[in-house]
């Protein structure tokens, strides 16, 4: 069997001389694993990364999505080099933004106009501030569940900590994260994901005062678990009907799930769309994209964006290449058959073991669940039982395979997950899940 120890001395001695100067050790709050568990990257290179300790791992999670076509894919970064030559940052535009705009309009059929960004945060930021200046309303609507970005409108939950299902009363709005104006509350209108007659109350209620309705069909955060149809198209009418725009998130699934992203499996046009990970393959950059009549609030006196580092020449170059090859290659294809592949090692190991599992999401983003059939709704994720999950995520790391530590995240394909990975990560697996059942064997007994 697999050794499930690996030695971590120089990640973990990098901890203790980083967290004298950065809160936690890291740059991101969810990157601290732990003090002794914290690992930090030396390099990566195609579907692998290697810590400074020397570990080598298969990595599923690909920085949440954005290396689709692996780690320093040499087609994106010698474009990058290129872009390099530029001459870096003019609060001016380029000739590239257009190339870059026009083909995502040819990929995406609900993009008319389109504008730059940094980060999936920035992109949702301006989407909303965009929507409201479109309307003139400042209420919104979330699916519990869905992740956004960091910024205050957009940290909301539903606190099911203390909640009873049988109370029949809702669970509050709560945020996640001290620091948040308690006074955005009366702004946010939080709903259950596929619950068509709770999203009609809430816009029959609501509706007036609506700008936006912002959705994620394939929830980045829950593990991949996904809107039906007919949800994001009855969310599609609510919109028209009251005057709302509607959002859709794209910013994990845009350019990964198929070219034209999700919108295009499930049929429906947003107003407006965000994307960001797989759109330069690890380079920063974010676009705010929509129908035209929206798009032009964008203007003095309507909608303000900006930013000195948008539409970088960097990043322009690295996006011209990767969407490039996504849209004119079988890249897509090829990372969502390795996906299909590796469910289908994984089942059949633990239907080995008789444990029960079930799989949701997206053959590229996938989540795992310890039950007969996933979750469709963040109730009834966040209240399942994801204990073995999590215990087979720590061994995993330490056998060589690299997935979010806990169930929120999905599992991230990309076009260089090869043979060997394939191999490499089904060994580690089978180990993972026997140590995780002599776990809890191991509790039972005690």
């Amino acid at each position: 069997m697999l050794s499930n120890v690996r030695n971590l001395s120089k990640s973990n001695a990098q901890f203790q001389r980083a967290v004298k100067r950065l809160p936690l050790g890291v740059s991101s709050t969810f990157r601290y694993w732990g003090d002794d568990r914290t690992i930090y990257v030396e390099s990566g290179k195609g579907g692998r990364i290697r810590d400074i300790d020397g570990n080598s791992y298969v990595d599923y999670r690909l920085g949440y999505g954005p290396a689709i076509l692996g780690y320093a894919d040499d087609r994106v970064d010698a474009a990058a080099r290129k872009g390099m030559e530029v001459g870096g940052v003019f609060a001016l535009s380029t000739t590239r933004e257009l190339d870059v705009a026009d083909r995502m309009a040819k990929m995406v059929p609900s993009i008319d106009l389109v504008r730059f960004s940094n980060s999936g945060t920035e992109a949702v930021m301006a989407a909303l501030r965009l929507a409201r200046a479109h309307t003139g309303r400042e209420g919104y609507v979330l699916v519990e569940g869905s992740y956004h970005g960091l910024f205050d409108a957009a940290m909301w939950m539903t606190d099911l900590a203390d909640w009873d299902p049988k109370s029949g009363r809702d669970p509050d709005t709560v945020p996640y994260s001290r620091g948040i104006p308690a006074g955005l509350k009366s702004l946010v209108h939080l709903t259950p994901m596929n619950d068509p007659q709770r999203l009609e109350d809430l816009f029959k209620a609501n509706g007036d005062t609506i700008a936006a309705m912002l959705i994620e069909p394939i929830q980045g955060n829950t593990c991949a678990i996904s809107a039906k149809a007919e949800f994001v198209h009855l969310a599609r009418d609510l919109c028209d009907r009251h005057g709302a725009l509607l959002i859709i998130d794209e910013v994990k699934t845009g350019f990964r799930v198929a070219k034209g992203g999700v919108q295009s499996l499930i049929g429906v046009r947003p107003d407006i769309s965000t994307f960001a990970k797989a759109m330069a393959n690890g380079y920063p950059i974010a676009a705010v994209a929509g129908r035209e009549e929206v798009m032009r609030t964008f203007r003095y006196g309507g909608a303000a964006h900006g930013g000195t580092y948008t539409a970088h020449a960097v990043s322009l170059a690295a996006a011209d290449k990767c969407l490039e090859i996504l849209d004119e290659t079988p890249a897509l294809e090829t990372l969502a058959a390795y996906g299909e592949r590796l469910k289908a090692g994984i089942k059949a190991i633990l239907d080995r073991r008789g444990i029960v599992h079930s799989f949701s999401g997206h053959s590229s983003m996938f989540g795992l669940f310890f039950a007969d059939q996933p979750p469709d709704n963040y109730r009834d994720w966040k209240l399942s039982d994801y204990t073995f999950y999590d215990k087979m995520a720590l061994h995993l790391h330490d056998l060589g395979v690299i997935v979010e530590p806990d169930s929120r995240e999905p599992w991230f394909m990309c076009e260089a997950h090869d043979q060997s990975c394939f191999d490499d990560t089904l060994k580690a697996i089978e180990a993972a899940v026997d140590f995780t059942l002599e776990d809890m064997a191991g509790e039972k007994r005690a």
